[in-house]
């Protein structure tokens, strides 16, 4: 007896009553054995993106001297430096609860695309400017792979 999940992939699952193996839906929130690569993949790189950002939003905090440096050179005033790190904060801890990451996301990529307007506009060198977007790439792969939703929303390969 063979059914298959709403995608037409099918999990196996062994019918205690008969001893067979049958194909049928897995239960909702479980994925299948190439889904779970996908899923622990996707936290890897989840926390990955949390840590550098929360080690981002400390340096906001403590202000130390690279950071002083760098709002110099960017033109930022330091007093807007705790407000930065509330937002930044705010934000990362937010993408980093399964239930709101998506939104804080794209929130996250909307700070970071900021991070990328100003380093252009100070003439930062090529990997300041272009690490916040290698840093987006990161939080939305780790999301991308988590989310079974976003994954149908968006596919990458079939």
């Amino acid at each position: 007896m063979s059914m298959a999940n709403p995608k037409g992939r099918p999990s196996l699952v062994e019918n205690s009553t008969r001893n067979e193996t049958t194909q049928t839906n897995p239960p909702a929130g479980r994925s299948s054995g190439g889904a779970s690569g996908l899923l622990w993949t996707g936290r890897i790189l989840t926390t990955l993106a949390t840590l550098f950002l929360l080690f981002d939003a400390f340096g906001k905090f403590v202000v130390p001297r690279p950071v002083v440096d760098a709002f110099v050179r960017l033109g930022i005033p330091l007093t807007l430096s705790f407000c930065i790190g509330v937002l930044l904060l705010t934000c990362t801890i937010l993408y980093a609860i399964p239930r709101t990451s998506m939104l804080k996301t794209v929130l996250l990529t909307e700070y970071l695309g900021g991070a990328v307007a100003i380093h252009m506009r100070a003439g930062s060198t090529t990997f300041e400017t272009v690490f916040p977007v290698i840093l987006g790439i990161l939080a939305w792969a780790g999301i991308y792979l988590r989310s079974c939703r976003l994954r149908e929303i968006f596919p990458v390969w079939r």
